[in-house]
């Protein structure tokens, strides 16, 4: 029983410290360096472009499709989960009087707007079509009119991923959020409505934005303290 419990700890370590040091690794990158290499990726060459729809056939052309109405699910709950987040940390902030649950709350919805103007700014600058009006052989299971670079529910998905990582830094915590987010991003690709670098472009662009308010959190409580001690 000892020997069982040592080994359930030991993975728990695993686990939480390569979730960890992988996020911070992304994040000491050059955050806007990363979406102008994203960017260049997607208007390169013919080599690059084979690249993406070649792994995007791989997924979708030769996918389970016994498996589409749990991907669609996964795609649906996104937008919901990801609101639930900040509305339950400044719902339970509010009834215990949790300053740190409502500071979570506020710099998570931070996250999601800087999140928001760089994704869907990003979708009209570049003007990418789906993948499925390009390639007639990539099948959608619902196909969508907007434009494909980058993808919204990913970099949504990451975003909350990264939040909650982020405010309670703990391995059970760490863990299933990024699952989720990689399921989100997967079935993106599933559904052929993403190209690959699409995903990836979303998920950079997700993580940094919470990165980025969790900076700019953290920067106003310093601020309040020092008036504090003026």
């Amino acid at each position: 029983m000892a020997i069982s419990f040592f080994i359930f700890d030991l993975i728990k370590l695993f686990i939480y410290n390569y979730f960890y040091s992988l996020m911070l690794g992304i994040f000491r990158l050059r955050f806007l360096h990363l979406i102008i290499l994203a960017i260049l990726f997607v208007s390169s060459g013919v080599h690059a472009q084979n690249t993406d729809i070649e792994l995007l056939r791989s997924i979708n052309v030769h996918r389970d499709r016994s498996l589409d109405v749990a991907m669609k699910n996964i795609t649906d709950f996104d937008y919901p989960v990801s609101m639930a987040v900040p509305l339950g940390e400044l719902l339970y902030g509010y009834i215990k009087h949790d300053s740190v649950a409502l500071s979570n709350g506020l710099q998570t919805i931070g996250g999601f707007a800087v999140n928001a103007v760089l994704s869907f700014g990003l979708k009209y600058a570049v003007n990418r079509p789906r993948p499925f009006a390009t390639y007639p052989d990539i099948q959608p299971y619902e196909p969508y009119t907007d434009h494909s670079f980058p993808s919204g529910h990913t970099s949504f998905a990451f975003s909350t991923a990264t939040s909650l990582s982020l405010c309670y830094p703990k391995w059970y915590v760490i863990a299933p959020s990024y699952l989720w987010a990689v399921a989100v991003g997967y079935s993106r690709m599933h559904l052929g409505v993403h190209y690959p670098s699409d995903v990836l472009a979303g998920a950079i662009i997700g993580a940094g934005s919470s990165w980025l308010a969790y900076k700019g959190n953290r920067w106003l409580q310093k601020r309040r303290v020092a008036r504090k001690h003026n």
